[in-house]
């Protein structure tokens, strides 16, 4: 750039506000088409760090890298001077690149060492790399020092001192002895920073001749060491225990300086016996969450990434048994220059203004310096340069010609920054850059970025269009970035389409269009569920997806994140997964993955494979007692389902041998339980392992244990007295078992005596029985009975004492007393006295009370046959109901008492009487002689009368054809009336009657009946009329017939009630049967598909739901017409004339295909009719040298029958209208049916063929067609 050029200061406060936005927006792409012609200044890629400290045995690298069109050139300076590595062979700088090799082997190192920058260079401007150090890496050797002996009291503290050399970078310090072992280290030894060695305390063990410090060259990966110091700790006057003091730092405040950005570190080492333990805590804050850190047991913090907040006081206590002691680290937090904003690239147009700014920030603050192509902004600029005000410079009405490279450098005492950025100023018609007719895929409600990359100078405004009409405009949900970005926020299938968006600048305008397609979301509607299965099962897990049907769906599984087992027991359908013949291997997750192009979904869940558990095993007897022993046993594998219980069983080897019998569960968590024993028992324990599949197996049978015998423990259960016939008792008990009887020689001492009688007890052993039957008892008296065992080791405990009754015999009494009340016809109350206790002689069970209708009130004989019923009443009743009596009748009751021997004899017969009731319906309701207006009706009296009929209520109805009733008419008619004729009826109508008797109490149910009433035909049958045909059905209409060109149309006019009618038609003069169609809710048919010409009977019929005709016209002769002969000129109709046309056309098909047969070779029987015409005109050609000839001879001599073209496959213009018969064998060529050629030829197939003579025409179809005609 000329330093003379002009800058055109303006308004500021506009320039910041239209410049940030071109500053922010206008950048170079980097697609190569747009790149290429397009100039751009030098822009740094890659450069070395600032400080680059190398090792002298390999080369030295420094790197340099730009870009820029054209492509730039690179130069050096070294110390401040320019860098001539051309002059130098060791230098090498590679091809299209500043970067320098420089190969250092067999030369000082020290001669390259210094400070380089490197310089690209184009046209347009010049960018400059950083000051780059470079510096040799060393590591010098330790110095020599004698190092004395030590000896220390056992309990005091020391320092032993490292002071390693200086090195590049400094070296890493650790300590060891002669054979390479690390010095332990803990909390009372301790490491420091700067590489000493500290004890709090010394100890015995740390006596040692060879503590020796290493230090680690990283660069040069050498070791040094120093030279061993003797450690002897002495015993003879220790140090005792004392509070804690500091060794480092010294005093009771520090200070401590970092940059910003750096770690921090801080280390307290204090001494004391006991070894105190260290603390940390910043004054007024706290530390820092997740850039904190301890090391070497605490007495070292580190912090990470420091900021001005890490400023600040850090105290750190040291603390043992006797006290605490505390020092403060006062830290300060520095910062070298850091970018708070970085100048960048600027891309104008011409006469456009523009900003660079370079925002900094450091403490202390940094001072910021602007250099131009890497001159001072001053020297480039002179007095005419532009406005600069500290860290913005602002660039006004620039000018083509003016690009240029800015340098802003921003120092302070701990380092500097240096950022480049050109200025290009650009000329350039909008470019949009995305590719044309882009397709945009996304899944409904997430985000849709449609992208309009565009490039320009002045920067292009972007505007978007939907289906090319709608102007979007920024607002929700559209979000046009400054970019040129479309966001939609959340995309619906109403934003699918076209959009297009345009790039406008003052230089030109430019279009693309790009399509949006939303989809459906792929959704897992049905997830995998945690399955529990047991082993040997099957496992289904199923996963039902839901997702958009232009999108291809790929459903996966994995189990535990990775493949599926190559195992055909998986079997994976479209929408589960069934895992066969389960193993404990097969346990784990299972994940279903569904995905497409555009999103996927997941699911997950857990199989777990169970087993019923394994056996208990080393099952163990101890702490053996009389009544008592403790089992022991180790749980099986409770196979992935937890133990709930164990159940410990026991065999019986005396009493019951293979027989194992429960005795106790203890819980899942048990191992152990103590088991109540009986006596006289050879035990075997197992036990059986419960989880939530089953039982496992037994374990193996515990030894076997004995109990001693003793006297019972317990007597008989279930002891009874009952009586089973008159005058005994029998005395039953549920017997001891062997295992119950404690001992041999089990027996029974039975007692009994009568109850509430002073009488002592009788008794009587029993051996082996379970009853005793006592005889000579009063009838059904209380017995008090005991039971006791007793066996060779004494008695059992004292019996309880139950009560029995000896046995019953039938009453004696019957119940007096019996009365009879009936509160309405149909139920009658019977009471009666009880029966005493004595008279019983028995249980008391009930009653049962007996009961029989004897006749009607109107009856003078007694009914026969009639049942009698019994209700049985349990308990002490005296009072029963009888229900569902009839009414108007005489009755007889009697009543017995019941006990568990029987029923005593009857009480004396009770007559009672029912009051009367309504009558049951009339026994049934016919009617007959159908008359115009009357109908007769005729009834049964009811079955039962239940009292004096008093009469007949007859109510009748008409009805009408959509069955609704019309008014009700209500007649009375005396007993002894059962036929009743009806008149002043209308005719050819439906009526239902409802017929009931009456008593005085009021009337019975109801009987009904349909019927129709006769038609008068005269009254309802029109005039005959021509043309029609009258009805002579007494429910059927006027009946009319007429033709139209689909068929006969038969209409009719039906008055009945059915809903079921047809139409009906047979041929005249036909036995066929009757054919029907149905023609419900309708009065005009139309019989469609019957033979023109032909004559038919018709009639109409209503049949009820059996299928029977109930009513039907008569036959109607009805007759199809012929179809008309229309004698019209068939050469006129379309029909023909196509026709016509496509045998032409098929014609001359085949003639082409002869002619390309006839060509191909063969001798055809047509040789002599070409023979007799003689024409020169129509000669075969010679294969070899094109002149004509005769036809090849043949094997095959046979005629083409019915050929229709010469043997050249060609017809002369002057014999074109002669018949085609003439070319054909005898005359006789044919067609097929459907007009195809037909006929034969043979011939040798050539391998070449020649057509005929040129002037030669193709076969006219007309004449064809006149030879087919």
């Amino acid at each position: 750039m000329d330093k003379k050029q002009k800058w055109a200061p303006g308004l500021e406060g506009v320039l910041l506000m239209l410049l940030s936005h071109i500053a922010a927006g206008l950048e170079v792409p980097l697609d190569p088409k747009v790149l290429e012609g397009l100039p751009q200044p030098p822009t740094i890629t890659l450069q070395s760090p600032k400080d680059y400290i190398f090792d002298p045995r390999d080369k030295i690298v420094i790197q340099c890298e730009a870009k820029g069109n054209p492509h730039p050139s690179f130069s050096w300076t070294r110390n401040g001077t320019n860098f001539d590595g051309e002059t130098d062979s060791k230098v090498v700088m590679k091809p299209y690149s500043g970067t320098l090799e420089i190969d250092i082997s067999g030369e000082k190192a020290e001669a390259y060492e210094g400070t380089y920058q490197c310089t690209a260079s184009n046209e347009h401007g010049k960018a400059l790399t950083n000051n780059i150090v470079i510096r040799q890496s060393r590591s010098p050797l330790w110095s020599k020092e004698k190092n004395e002996a030590i000896q220390v009291q056992k309990g005091s503290p020391l320092v032993l001192h490292c002071r390693p050399p200086a090195g590049l970078p400094p070296p890493v310090i650790f300590w060891m002895d002669h054979n390479f072992q690390r010095v332990p280290l803990d909390n009372r030894v301790t490491q420091a920073l700067n590489g000493d060695l500290y004890f709090s305390n010394v100890l015995p063990e740390d006596t040692r001749s060879n503590y020796i410090c290493y230090a680690r060259f990283y660069h040069t990966q050498t070791i040094q060491q120093k030279d061993p110091i003797s450690v002897t700790v002495l015993t003879n006057n220790p140090k005792g225990e004392r509070r804690p003091g500091f060794m480092w730092p010294i005093g009771e405040m520090s200070t401590k300086m970092v940059l910003r950005g750096e770690t921090l570190e801080l280390e307290c080492i204090a001494e004391g016996l006991p070894t105190p333990e260290v603390m940390w805590q910043k004054d007024g804050g706290r530390l820092p969450s997740g850039r904190t850190s301890f090391h070497e047991f605490k007495k070292t913090l580190t912090i990470i990434d420091v900021n001005e907040d890490d400023a600040g006081d850090y105290r750190c206590t040291a603390t043992n048994k006797l006290g605490s002691v505390h020092h403060i680290i006062k830290v300060t937090v520095k910062a070298a220059p850091f970018w708070i904003s970085a100048p960048r690239n600027l891309i104008l147009a011409p006469n456009e203004t523009g900003i660079l700014t370079c925002r900094v920030n450091g403490n202390p603050k940094p001072k910021i310096n602007w250099f131009v192509n890497g001159r001072s902004f001053k020297d480039f600029y002179e007095d005419n340069g532009p406005k600069v005000e500290e860290d913005t410079i602002i660039l006004s009405n620039v000018q083509s010609g003016s690009s240029a490279v800015f340098q802003c450098n921003a120092s302070n005492e701990f380092g500097y920054l240096l950022a480049n950025a050109f200025v290009s100023v650009l000329a350039e018609p909008p470019r949009i850059l995305t590719p044309a007719n882009k397709v945009y895929l996304v899944i409904m409600n997430n985000p849709a970025l449609l992208h309009c990359a565009s490039f320009g100078s002045p920067i292009p405004a972007i505007t978007w269009f939907k289906d090319g009409q709608t102007n979007i405009k920024n607002s929700d949900p559209y979000v046009i970035h400054e970019n040129g970005t479309l966001e939609i926020n959340m995309a619906q299938p109403m934003h699918s389409g076209k959009y297009t968006c345009t790039a406008t600048n003052n230089l030109g305008f430019k279009e693309n269009h790009v399509f949006l397609e939303v989809k459906e979301p792929t959704r897992i509607l049905t997830q995998p569920k945690y399955r529990v299965v047991q082993r040997g099962m099957s496992a289904l897990f199923e996963c039902r997806v839901k997702h958009d049907t232009s999108l291809i769906i790929n459903i996966s599984w994995l189990k535990d994140n990775g493949e599926l087992p190559d195992d055909q027991r998986f079997e994976v359908d479209d929408e589960s997964l069934t895992i066969r013949d389960v193993t404990e291997e097969d346990a784990g997750t299972y994940t279903c993955i569904t995905n497409t192009i555009l999103d996927q979904d997941s699911a997950s869940a857990m199989l777990t494979v169970v087993e019923k558990p394994d056996p208990p095993t080393d099952l163990e007897l101890t702490d053996q007692m009389e009544r008592s022993v403790r089992l022991t046993w180790i749980p099986g594998d409770e196979n992935n389902s937890p133990i709930q219980t164990f159940l410990i069983e026991y065999m019986d080897m005396l009493h019951q041998p293979g027989v194992w019998v429960n005795l106790t569960e203890v819980p899942g968590t048990s191992t152990t339980a103590q088991l109540q024993l009986s006596p006289y028992v050879y035990y075997m324990f197992r036990v059986r392992a419960q989880n939530d599949v089953g039982y496992s197996d037994p374990s193996v049978p515990s030894a076997q244990y004995r109990t001693n015998p003793s006297a019972p423990d317990e007597n008989p259960t279930n002891v009874k007295g009952v009586g089973t016939e008159p005058g005994n008792l029998v005395i039953s008990w549920k017997p001891l078992t062997g295992f119950q009887s404690n001992g041999p020689g089990l027996e029974y001492k039975v007692m009994w005596r009568q109850k509430d009688v002073e009488d002592d007890w009788t008794s009587m052993n029993v051996g082996n029985n379970s009853q005793l039957t006592v005889t000579q008892t009063p009838t059904y008296v209380p017995y008090e009975i005991k039971v006791q065992a007793f066996n060779d080791y004494g008695n059992g405990p004292e019996p309880a004492v139950v009560t029995g009754f000896s046995g019953e015999d039938l009453p004696l009494s019957p119940p007096d007393g019996v009365k009879v009340t009936v509160p309405n016809s149909t139920l009658a109350e019977v009471q009666w006295d009880p029966v005493s206790n004595p008279s019983i002689r028995g249980e008391l069970k009930g009653y049962r009370v007996y009961y029989r209708r004897v006749r009607g009130q109107h009856d003078s004989q007694e009914e026969a046959e009639q049942q009698e019923q019994v209700l049985t009443f349990s308990g002490n009743r005296t009072e029963a109901m009888l229900p569902d009596l009839q009414p108007y009748s005489v009755y007889n009751v009697f009543v017995t008492v019941v006990n568990n021997k029987g029923e005593g004899p009857p009480s004396p017969n009770k007559t009672f009487e029912t009051p009367e009731g309504v009558p049951g319906p009339p026994s049934f309701l016919n009617t007959m002689d159908h008359g115009l207006d009357t109908l007769t009706l005729k009834w049964g009296p009811p079955l039962s009368n239940n009292g004096h009929l008093t009469g007949y209520t007859l109510i009748y109805h008409p009805v009408n054809t959509t069955n609704e009733l019309g008014p009700a008419k209500k007649k009375f008619f005396p007993a002894n009336v059962t036929t009743i004729t009806l008149d002043s009826l209308n005719a050819s109508m439906l009526y239902k009657f409802y017929l009931n008797a009456e008593t005085r109490k009021g009337p019975g149910p109801n009987i009904t009946k349909e019927a129709y009433t006769a038609i008068d035909t005269a009254l309802i049958q029109p005039p005959v009329q021509p043309g029609k045909v009258p009805s002579v059905g007494p429910v059927f209409g006027t009946v009319n017939t007429s033709v139209s060109e689909e068929g006969p149309v038969i209409s009719w006019e039906y008055f009945g009630h059915q809903k079921r009618l047809f139409v009906e038609y047979v041929v005249e003069n036909s036995e066929d049967e009757w054919k029907r169609e149905s023609v419900n809710g309708t009065h005009s048919h139309t019989i469609k598909g019957l033979k023109p010409g032909t004559s038919y009977w018709v009639r109409v019929v209503a049949r009820d739901g059996a299928d029977l005709a109930v009513h039907e016209t008569t036959n109607v002769l009805v007759t199809v017409p012929a179809v008309p002969n229309r004698q019209v000129d068939i050469a006129t109709q379309g029909w023909f004339i196509g026709l016509m046309c496509a045998i032409a056309l098929l014609i001359l098909v085949l003639l082409i295909v002869c002619f390309i047969k006839r060509n191909k070779g063969g001798k055809y029987p047509v040789k002599e009719k070409e023979d007799a015409h003689q024409d020169p005109e129509i000669q075969p050609m010679k294969e070899d040298d094109g002149t004509f000839g005769e036809y090849s001879d043949t094997e095959d001599h046979k005629p083409l029958k019915g050929s229709r073209t010469p043997s050249n496959g060609t017809v002369r213009r002057d014999e074109s209208d002669d018949s085609l018969v003439d070319y054909g064998e005898g005359g006789d060529g044919q067609f097929n049916e459907d007009g195809s050629f037909i006929g034969q030829y043979s011939g040798k197939k050539e391998k070449d063929t020649h057509e005929g003579n040129e002037s030669s025409e193709a076969p006219s179809p007309v004449n064809a067609m006149n030879s087919f005609v």
